[in-house]
C-alpha cells in the first residue's frame, strides 16, 4: 500500500515536472520559430535587416509574458484563493468549502483535500463543543447534590439518622465526581496517545477474576448470580487498560440486570484471536439505543442514571481498540445483553 502510493506521488511530482519543462520548451520553440519568420518577412518585403538578437529578446519578453498570464490564471490565483482559506481557518473559522475550475489534476486534488480537512475540524469542533458542554452538566450535578447536603448538615436541630443519611449522600456525589474526573483524564490520555503502558504477559482469565471480586459489594447486594466458564489464558497485552474493561461491562452487567439476575462470562482462545462474552438477562437494550451505545456521555437507560455518566463503554471501546480488537453488542429490548470482545494475541517478540 505505501509503495502503490509513493508510486502515484512521483508520477504526480513528474507530471508537474514535465508541464514546467513543456512550457518552456513551448517558449523557446515559438521564440525562435517567431524570430526568424519576422526577420525573414522584414528582409523581403521591407528590405529591412533586422537584428535577430534584438527581435529574439522582444519575442521572449511578449511570450513570458503571455505565460506568466496563462500561470497566473490557471496556478498562482487557485493558490491565492486557498492560502485566504487557510488564513480563515488559522483564524478558527471552519466553515468553508472552497471550489476550483482548474484543470490540473494537482491543484484539484488539493482543494479537495482542504475541504475534507475544513470538514473534519468543523466536526471536531462540534464534537468538542458537546463534550465540554456535557462535561460542565455531568461536573455541576454532583457538586449542587454535595453543594445541598452540606447546607442541609448546618442545621443544629438534625437527627443522628438524617446526618448520617446527608452524609452519605455527600460521599456518594465525591465520589460520582471522582470516578468522572478519573474517566475524563484517562480518556484524555488514551486520545492524545500519552498513556505508555507496554505489553506484558499475564493471566488474562485471572485478571477477569480479579475484576469480578472487586465489584463483589456490588453483585453481593443485587444479589446476582454467575455463570463463569474461562480457559486458563496467557495473554500478552495492556494489563491495567484491560482491567477497566472487564470491570465496565461486569458492572454494567450487575447494574443493568434483575435482582437475582444471571450473568454468563464465557472466555475463550481461538487460534489468534482470544473472545470474551458477557451476557445478562436484563431489560436490554432497543435498536436505536444500541447504535450509539459507545458514545460519550450517552446513557440508554435514565433509571440508572445516578449511577454513571456515560464514559464507561467510551473507555472500554476506546481501550479495546488501542488494543487491536473488536467490541459487539447483541441486544433486544427485554432479552437482555451480550457484549463480545475480540482481542488479538501477539507473541513475545511484539512487545
Amino acid at each position: 500500500m505505501n509503495n502503490k502510493t509513493s508510486r502515484i506521488k512521483r508520477r504526480r511530482k513528474l507530471g508537474i515536472q514535465l508541464y514546467f519543462i513543456f512550457l518552456v520548451l513551448l517558449v523557446l520553440a515559438i521564440t525562435i520559430i517567431t524570430t526568424g519568420m519576422i526577420v525573414f518577412l522584414f528582409d523581403k518585403i521591407f528590405e529591412i535587416i533586422l537584428p535577430g538578437f534584438i527581435v529574439a529578446a522582444i519575442m521572449s519578453v511578449t511570450i513570458s509574458l503571455i505565460i506568466t498570464a496563462h500561470l497566473n490564471r490557471r496556478l498562482l490565483s487557485p493558490i491565492a484563493k486557498l492560502s485566504k482559506s487557510m488564513e480563515l481557518i488559522a483564524d478558527g473559522k471552519f466553515d468553508i468549502h472552497i471550489e476550483t475550475k482548474s484543470k490540473i489534476g494537482e491543484i484539484r486534488r488539493i482543494y479537495n483535500n482542504f475541504n475534507i480537512m475544513a470538514r473534519e475540524l468543523r466536526s471536531t469542533e462540534v464534537l468538542q463543543n458537546d463534550f465540554i458542554s456535557n462535561v460542565s452538566h455531568e461536573i455541576k450535578t454532583p457538586i449542587s447534590a454535595i453543594e445541598g447536603y452540606a447546607m442541609l448538615l448546618q442545621y443544629s436541630n438534625l437527627s443522628d439518622d438524617e446526618e448520617n443519611e446527608y452524609l452519605c449522600k455527600i460521599l456518594f456525589n465525591t465520589h460520582r465526581l471522582s470516578e468522572l474526573v478519573g474517566n475524563i483524564l484517562l480518556l484524555s490520555k488514551l486520545d492524545n496517545q500519552t498513556i505508555q503502558n507496554q505489553r506484558v504477559s499475564y493471566r488474562l482469565d485471572e485478571q477477569v477474576r480479579k475484576a469480578l471480586l472487586m465489584l463483589e459489594q456490588k453483585w453481593t447486594e443485587k444479589e446476582t448470580e454467575f455463570d463463569v466458564d474461562m480457559e486458563k489464558i496467557v495473554y500478552l497485552g495492556h494489563e491495567s487498560l484491560l482491567l477497566h474493561v472487564w470491570t465496565n461491562l461486569i458492572d454494567n452487567a450487575v447494574k443493568f440486570g434483575p435482582k437475582g439476575g444471571l450473568v454468563k462470562i464465557r472466555l475463550k482462545r481461538f487460534d489468534n484471536i482470544i473472545r470474551f462474552e458477557i451476557e445478562d438477562n436484563g431489560s436490554g437494550i432497543s435498536e436505536e439505543d444500541a447504535k450509539h451505545i459507545f458514545d460519550r456521555f450517552y446513557q440508554s437507560d435514565s433509571s440508572h442514571k445516578d449511577e454513571g455518566n456515560g464514559l464507561g463503554l467510551a473507555l472500554v471501546k476506546r481501550i479495546i481498540d488501542i488494543c487491536g480488537g473488536n467490541i459487539e453488542l447483541k441486544s433486544s429490548k427485554g432479552l437482555g445483553s451480550k457484549f463480545t470482545v475480540y482481542l488479538p494475541v501477539y507473541d513475545e517478540d511484539q512487545k
